[in-house]
């Protein structure tokens, strides 16, 4: 097995670990693997309340952190994180034992396992970000895909023995995992040699090209947690929740993985968001009306979705990161912070739904009416409807997610390395984001782009090089730093095999 090869697997099976300890306390509405007798209305709600609040909080302080102390933010501990959430789970455990403290003991896991998660989840973010787009995508993908499976397969271990196996065994081997993967880690990039401060208009930028991508992923998650409230309170929606987030994980990350194979594509949260609006939103109208079978697929439903969308979220932050050379833990803080809170804010609904008087089924009809209602207003707010689209001050694109026919065919960085084969398949994205064809030097970059596997930030760069732009003015156009420009043009020439710019204007008259 090649160096590369090796790398892929250690990071894709210790990302996979995390995600199983995750599904077994954070994501879900019940613990599913401690007793249910242990799991009262009080512990489950203290639980959910400490662990959402610190989880989504944290992501908050590290954005600002990363913004305020970069170079602290670059050497967060592997080590910590991983001791938060031993901690975390060491605290649910003594709570089962010791009755008398078994609120505080709750409460304390809580706090402890959504710091930790938090902590962990910026860890692998960073390192995602830092490879080559098709390496970091592949190896994220694969990872999510083998987390259910090892889920599903702790139901074969007996529950007692896996409530201590997940804080003996899983997290210290996801700890050991990830600090192998970190020591790989490219740090000589733009993107952690920088210091925002510096330049605080890239980061008003970048927060005003992407709160709607970021207001729409928290629709979703204020959606899977009023499911997760819903779920805290009737324990036959509690055993769907865990099970559902995990299929939907592996569902969304296999689907991507074959898609991705066959063709290359490109395309943005907000237009996701769109194409699964329409289905969350009548799933919430239809609850008062139908009977209780229907919200256990609804709850199945919507964690699938928000499952899709937790990985998309990751992959879009690491391609700002690269594309504009920001700080992966400011962008992912961003977005995780919007994301998370307003899971928080769900989850609080479906949990106090039940106690507003209505005629009839009073929680559901609640629940459907509000959720509409956040859901239509995030809609409007993404389409530029609710509040005119913000005129860009220089970007001349929102960068999509993009998924190059190299990236599988090559199995990682050294995909980026060379020349991408043709594709009839490859067409232009049908994201607002895709670029313009303007004249014939235009057309020429694109058919690079397609023929060598550029991204679009790449192709977009090229062609302003290619119109005689200097490497201050694209900083400014951009609005990148001039260190960004570089390692961009850098990129550019390594996968063109050229060396200067004449090459380039070479290439674009053949």
């Amino acid at each position: 097995m090649t160096q590369t090869g090796a790398r892929t697997h250690v990071s894709s099976w210790g990302y996979a670990c995390f995600l199983t300890v995750n599904a077994t306390s954070v994501w879900g509405g019940v613990f599913p693997f401690l007793p249910l007798e242990f799991q009262t209305a009080e512990v489950t709600l203290t639980f959910f309340l400490a662990q959402a609040l610190a989880f989504g909080g944290t992501f908050v302080a590290s954005m600002l952190g990363a913004y305020l102390f970069p170079h602290g933010a670059r050497r967060m501990l592997v080590s910590l994180s991983a001791l938060l959430v031993f901690g975390g789970s060491a605290c649910l455990i003594a709570a089962m034992y010791v009755t008398t403290a078994a609120l505080a003991l709750v409460a304390g896991g809580g706090v402890l396992l959504g710091t930790g998660s938090a902590g962990l989840f910026m860890l692998w973010q960073r390192y995602f970000a830092s490879l080559p787009p098709a390496a970091g995508n592949l190896r994220l993908a694969v990872g999510t895909a083998i987390a259910p499976l090892i889920y599903f397969g702790l139901y074969l271990v007996p529950i007692a023995l896996t409530a201590f196996l997940v804080p003996l065994v899983f997290v210290p081997l996801c700890g050991l995992c990830i600090a192998l993967s970190v020591r790989e880690m490219q740090v000589d990039q733009p993107m952690f040699e920088d210091v925002p401060r510096q330049h605080p208009r890239v980061y008003r930028q970048v927060v005003a090209d992407y709160w709607r991508s970021a207001l729409c992923v928290g629709s979703l998650a204020f959606a899977s947690g009023v499911i997760r409230g819903i779920a805290v309170l009737h324990e036959e929606i509690a055993a769907v929740v865990n099970g559902a987030s995990m299929v939907g994980s592996f569902a969304s990350a296999v689907v991507l993985l074959v898609l991705w194979h066959r063709m290359s594509f490109r395309f943005g949260l907000t237009s996701v968001f769109r194409v699964v609006y329409p289905l969350v939103v009548t799933g919430f109208l239809l609850l008062p009306f139908l009977r209780a079978g229907y919200l256990n697929l609804f709850a199945g439903f919507t964690y699938l979705v928000f499952s899709l969308v937790q990985m998309l979220m990751m992959m879009q932050c690491a391609q700002v990161s690269r594309d504009r050379g920001i700080n992966p833990v400011f962008i992912y803080g961003f977005f995780g912070g919007v994301a998370y809170l307003m899971q928080s804010v769900g989850f609080l609904l479906g949990w106090t739904s039940e106690s507003v008087p209505a005629d009839g089924r009073e929680w559901l009809f609640f629940v459907a009416m509000v959720s509409s209602w956040v859901l239509g207003l995030t809609l409007l707010a993404a389409t530029g409807t609710l509040f005119k689209p913000l005129a860009s001050k220089g970007a001349t694109s929102v960068d999509p997610i993009e998924f190059l026919p190299s990236a599988v065919g090559a199995g990682g960085a050294a995909a980026s390395a060379r020349p991408a084969p043709k594709r009839r398949r490859n067409r232009p994205s049908a994201s607002e984001d895709a670029g313009a064809i303007r004249d014939r030097t235009s057309k020429q970059c694109r058919r690079l782009q397609e023929e060598y596997g550029l991204s679009s930030r790449e192709t977009e760069v090229m062609e302003l090089i290619a119109r005689g732009n200097s490497m201050a003015s694209i900083a400014e156009r951009l609005v990148i730093s001039e260190n960004t420009v570089r390692t961009h043009a850098k990129h550019i020439y390594t996968k063109l095999d050229i060396h200067k710019r004449q090459e380039l204007l070479d290439m674009l008259s053949e």
